[in-house]
């Protein structure tokens, strides 16, 4: 159960080498978070983020996750709420691909939309009836300012988070008065520091944080992009084209 701060003490992070997860569990470990589980593919990437994660004085635990198995996700998911209650399940798995390589074979595509889209429907929905069940719970869903409107650079990619942020706004709406909360985030660019309004994996989780404190349903990162994106969605799709977005 949360805390009398209103902070997590266990913390459930699908996407175990995430950047953004990583940062914000280490973030919540240093408030009062003291149970953290890495769900993700085995690999010594996996267990080198357990190990940087214990030496901070929690109890970290690895799970195996594959977001390209859905079927696979029942009995994962079930294998940590089955040790215990989990305060806070954050989705943080997602690729970016590469655009141009992308448009060409349609293969590779289809994993981007796989990974980002398909797979967080099924993770997202197998967490959230697990969090029902229990009683109590968050689902912070990693979006992306990508997906407020397709750009030409990476509509591959923007294209699947839009489809992510949508699922995520109405599993939200479908949860309200469960005492189930549902927070949507929608970061700048982390991997390309020079884009406009970029930002960092500690601004991400500093805003999760106090997104979970306030029970937000939306974050921005940072909150100057809503301002922005509200501006770009309403731009004539001829001036949107030559715009260096």
């Amino acid at each position: 159960m949360k805390d009398a701060f209103g902070l997590p003490q266990s913390l459930l992070v699908l996407g175990g080498t995430s950047e953004i997860a990583l940062a914000t569990a280490r973030r919540l470990i240093a408030r009062r978070t003291r149970t953290v589980w890495l769900a993700g593919r085995h690999s010594p990437a996996l267990e080198r983020a357990a190990e940087n994660l214990r030496a901070l004085g929690a109890d970290i635990r690895t799970v195996g996750f594959d977001a390209l198995d859905p079927e696979s996700h029942e009995t994962a998911l079930g294998k940590v709420f089955a040790e215990g209650d989990i305060d806070v399940v954050l989705l943080a798995f997602g690729i970016l691909g590469d655009q141009a390589h992308d448009e060409r074979e349609p293969a590779r595509a289809v994993r981007v939309a796989q990974t980002n889209y398909t797979g967080a429907v099924s993770a997202g929905l197998v967490a959230a009836r697990a969090l029902q069940t229990q009683g109590h719970g968050s689902l912070v869903v990693l979006s992306s300012v990508a997906g407020e409107r397709a750009r030409r650079a990476d509509f591959i990619y923007g294209s699947s988070k839009a489809g992510l942020d949508a699922f995520a706004q109405g599993l939200g709406d479908a949860l309200h008065g469960t005492g189930v909360h549902v927070l949507v985030v929608r970061p700048g660019s982390v991997s390309r520091p020079e884009t406009p309004f970029a930002t960092t994996p500690e601004a991400v989780a500093t805003a999760i944080e106090l997104g979970l404190r306030r029970r937000s349903e939306t974050v921005w990162v940072p909150g100057v992009l809503r301002v922005v994106m509200a501006a770009l969605r309403h731009t004539p799709r001829a001036l949107f084209r030559r715009l260096p977005v």
